[in-house]
């Protein structure tokens, strides 16, 4: 491996102020960002953000980054991380107390944050679950003297009830009617002995037995603690919490904003951080970063152990647990036009096969994945000798967004390039000669068409692809045509809705676009049809899949979809190859999971999901595309 500083040992810095890190002790290190202010203000505070869990995470990922980069433009520094088996962060036993562990890692944060930057106060920021965290940590830790709390979590009971409407709910969109007969009751009314998985997050049955009994309103503030609660409109949950603790003495300010709750819930290519958010948290940090240590505490470091330096790499067990036969997870910077991030995931020393493969975003997802998928698959992958880097792409993440861009753009326009940066760089850095792209729905696109580009790849896995051509200028709205041929029966139902018509006769659907998806889906078998005879004769069409997978295959690249049972890119997909299977060739093929959603939220299908791109990854022959590509229709 090459001396590159910016995958170096000490760690590395992202647009001159955002360090990566890594600190805990060994077995349990945690990844984080370190915010440092471009400038010395004289503060002794530092900023310690604790995130919500599971989904939440996902889609808050950019408004912990922007509160972060607020803090820092104040002169207060400010770490964002992952808890133990979230994000980047290393494992944790399936059966642990999650809440209990995330409780402690908040203080081995505090702790991070005082020995790399030497404030001496801390102010946590908590979302949602977080700022339950937040709230128990402040009460064994003396150093904490502020709270900003983000649409807290009151009383973990209502929680799990929310958690618990989520899950069914999911349930009902994928699961079998029998496994909701027996799971709903059991859901509904105990907590006790099972473990729950929510949107792709699993909580053991430890973990829903300690936020059952977790109730703020038993436990309050702390003395002399300042607070600042930001709530949302549309479901304020803390706002007569924040009266009581108000009553009893408190140093408290309450805000109710709009799209608070959304940001958290909604997915991050359309989720926008609240700028009323930002200014009431810039403001009250404003008046509180000046202000002197209290002399009376004695002690105002966290109750814990001093961390392990931060080495800036995380080593993970293989299955013999062998000193020498550890894992190493490092960060990763390069690129020319714009600063990528991503996350590396080396195989143990001494791996002479030299491939690898890169994990593409799905939409602005960061790195980490749908249901943190892409770290579980890039350890699994690694265990096998390969070098696995989640990057990502520019804007999305913890990439830099180039200038003149969008931030969480899903099909950026530069895109080719950022794939393009992470090839160099893993040959440059590991000397790899097998390089693999995968991707989940846009990420599939872009691999699609790094290798219809020419890149030096040698297969490509595609995962739910919902387009296979991208228009500059297109809207994501433009996508949902192709959910008219997965199910034009939901259209048929719609139009006889007295709610459709009353939004279409208000103005708040457009009429074009309606005629346009009925007009476009009776046209589809001529479409097909006529696509198939022009290849016949030897036509050249604009737009040709048939014509680019043949390409494809003629380099020697083996293309691989993978789709969920239904997903319209399947359908879609029969579209665009009609007749032509046949002359697709053996280094094309396709397999269809069963009960699997579009971003695979439940633990069978995504372990299914897992064990055939491992298969496709370790498996080098190939197998006839006339017997695994879909019939026409």
């Amino acid at each position: 491996m090459s001396a590159d500083p910016s995958i170096g040992p000490q760690g590395a810095r992202i647009a001159g102020l955002a360090e990566s890190i890594y600190f805990g002790p060994d077995g349990a290190r945690l990844f984080g960002w370190l915010h440092r202010p471009s400038v010395g203000t004289g503060t002794d505070m530092g900023l310690v953000i604790c995130p919500p869990f599971g989904y939440e995470a996902i889609c808050s990922h950019r408004a912990a980054r922007s509160l972060a980069e607020a803090a820092a433009e104040l002169g207060i520094p400010a770490l964002r991380f992952d808890y133990l088996g979230t994000g980047d962060s290393a494992e944790i036993e399936s059966e642990a107390d999650q809440a209990d562990i995330w409780s402690q890692d908040v203080l081995t944060a505090i702790t991070a944050m005082q020995e790399h930057t030497g404030v001496s106060r801390i102010c946590l920021v908590g979302f949602r679950v977080g700022a339950l965290l937040a709230v128990q940590a402040a009460h064994r830790c003396k150093a904490v003297e502020g709270l900003i709390l983000v649409a807290p979590v009151i009383s973990g009971r209502r929680y799990l009830r929310e958690l618990r409407t989520t899950r069914l709910a999911g349930l009902l969109r994928s699961a079998p009617a029998d496994s909701l007969q027996s799971a709903a009751p059991d859901d509904a009314n105990n907590v006790h002995g099972r473990s729950w998985e929510v949107s792709g997050f699993s909580l053991s049955a430890a973990t829903l037995s300690t936020l059952e009994k977790s109730d703020l309103t038993q436990v309050g503030l702390p003395l002399g603690c300042d607070a600042l609660v930001i709530d949302g409109t549309s479901f304020p949950v803390a706002r007569h919490w924040a009266e009581e603790q108000s009553k009893l003495g408190r140093r408290i300010q309450y805000f109710s904003l709009p799209s608070v709750v959304e940001l958290m819930i909604t997915a991050p290519q359309y989720a926008l951080t609240s700028p009323s958010m930002v200014t009431a948290f810039t403001e009250w940090l404003a008046l509180h970063q000046r202000k002197p240590a209290r002399t009376e505490r004695d002690d105002l470091r966290a109750t814990v152990s001093p961390p392990a330096p931060s080495t800036g790499t995380l080593s993970l067990p293989t299955a013999s647990h062998s000193p020498n036969s550890m894992l190493t997870e490092r960060p990763a910077f390069f690129g020319r036009e714009a600063l990528l991030f991503g996350i590396v995931t080396e195989p143990v020393k001494g791996e002479n096969r030299r491939r690898a493969v890169i994990l593409l975003n799905a939409g602005a997802d960061h790195h980490v994945g749908p249901s943190r998928v892409h770290v579980s698959i890039a350890r699994r992958w690694a265990r096998r000798g390969y070098f696995v880097l989640r990057m990502d792409l520019g804007g999305i993440g913890d990439s830099a967004t180039r200038p003149g861009s969008q931030d969480d753009e899903v099909f950026p326009p530069a895109a080719l390039d950022d794939i393009r940066a992470g090839i160099e760089f893993l040959k440059a850095s590991y000397n790899i000669r097998d390089i693999a792209l995968a991707g989940l729905c846009s990420g599939a696109y872009h691999a699609l068409r790094a290798a219809v580009a020419g890149m030096p790849v040698t297969r490509i896995l595609l995962v739910n692809p919902q387009n296979f051509f991208w228009k500059k200028g297109a809207s994501l709205a433009d996508l949902q045509i192709a959910e008219v041929v997965k199910n034009p029966a939901v259209y048929r139902h719609r139009i006889s809705s007295g709610t459709a018509w009353r939004r279409l006769l208000s103005g708040q659907v457009n009429i074009w676009r309606i005629a346009r998806i009925y007009v476009w889906r009776s046209l589809l078998p001529l479409h097909s049809m006529f696509r198939t005879v022009a290849r016949r004769l030897g036509v050249r069409l604009p737009h040709d899949l048939v014509r680019e997978l043949q390409e494809v295959g003629a380099r020697g690249v083996r293309v691989v979809f993978v789709f969920a049972d239904g997903e319209p890119g399947l359908e879609l997909l029969k579209v665009e190859v009609g007749a032509s299977v046949k002359h697709l060739g053996s280094r094309c093929g396709l397999h269809i999971i069963e009960r699997g959603d579009h971003v695979f939220s439940h633990s069978g299908p995504r372990a299914t999901l897992e064990d055939v791109l491992s298969e496709e990854l370790f498996v080098r022959s190939g197998f006839d595309a006339a017997r695994s590509m879909p019939a026409e229709r």
